[in-house]
């Protein structure tokens, strides 16, 4: 049964009800069309061969969540209960991903994905209640793993607005990209993935709403980035990837990517010299 958001603090018998959900399974088959990866990787800016090369975390252009209009929540996500646990803090965002690489996916053909709440974990901070939610992920073809992941989507408060982000000059290391994504280049992501939450699109309720100074560039969208630039420093294919988002980032506004401190790091930096996602890849 759906469920709306409330405000309310989470209770320990909420916590307790939430992680019933775990173990819950879901499966999905379809055939990988290459036409929807095309359009993947023209939102993302890499090579339209999709055949010959495939773009960055090229398994997130498939098995795409498809609800009916009428099961979509005020914010544009669907709405709560169902496979993910029906979580009552109104704000959710796809925070971190860890994942593996094997076999590359075969286009044309078909595959299973796989996913499992593994764990569902609340934890109490000065920013107000949290609620964290591992989903694990495999996608499959043949006997063959393509690809296996654990997403970590967070619940949390409303909070307060967020301040606009004042962008200072960055001196550039050797090698770095700056990027600034435009409101085009996040409507084309929020295309490809379906994904309809409101901030990404929405201005008057990104700011009125959820109190952010600007449209929000997606996680994955930076990550995605994140990943292509990991690729070409490392000169080879990745066997894995890891990211976390740190602060938001907004359309319109330069967004430098450029190497981290640890082997196989990297980050996206935002226009005030904030950090908003740090990745690592190892080839």
């Amino acid at each position: 049964m759906s469920q709306t958001p409330s405000p309310a603090a989470v209770s320990a018998e909420d916590v307790e009800a939430w992680r019933a959900w775990i173990g819950r399974v879901e499966t999905h088959e379809e055939v990988l069309d290459p036409e929807a990866l095309r359009r993947f990787a023209a939102a993302v800016g890499a090579d339209l061969e999709v055949e010959r090369v495939q773009p960055p975390l090229a398994h997130w252009a498939f098995f795409l969540p498809v609800v009916a209009g009428s099961e979509i929540g005020p914010d544009g996500h669907p709405r709560r209960g169902g496979f993910l646990p029906p979580v009552t803090l109104p704000r959710r965002m796809f925070a971190a991903a860890d994942m593996g690489f094997g076999a590359r996916l075969r286009l044309g053909e078909p595959a299973r994905l796989t996913a499992t709440i593994a764990d569902v974990r609340h934890r109490a901070g000065k920013s107000g209640d949290l609620v964290f939610v591992e989903v694990d992920r495999a996608i499959t073809q043949g006997e063959e793993t393509c690809v296996a992941e654990r997403q970590t989507i967070v619940y949390r408060a409303e909070g307060g607005r967020t301040p606009a982000v004042e962008p200072r000059l960055q001196a550039l290391a050797p090698g770095d990209m700056v990027w600034t994504p435009g409101p085009v280049d996040l409507f084309r992501f929020s295309a490809v993935t379906f994904n309809s939450h409101r901030i990404h699109y929405d201005l008057p309720y990104a700011r009125e709403a959820e109190g952010y100074p600007g449209l929000v560039v997606h996680g994955p969208f930076t990550a995605a980035r994140l990943h292509a630039f990991a690729e070409a420093r490392a000169g080879r294919r990745l066997r894995t990837f890891a990211f976390r988002a740190q602060s938001p980032m907004f359309a319109g506004q330069p967004i430098r990517l450029t190497g981290g401190e640890a082997e196989g790091e990297v980050r996206a930096i935002r226009a005030d010299g904030t950090v908003g996602m740090t990745a690592t890849g190892e080839a």
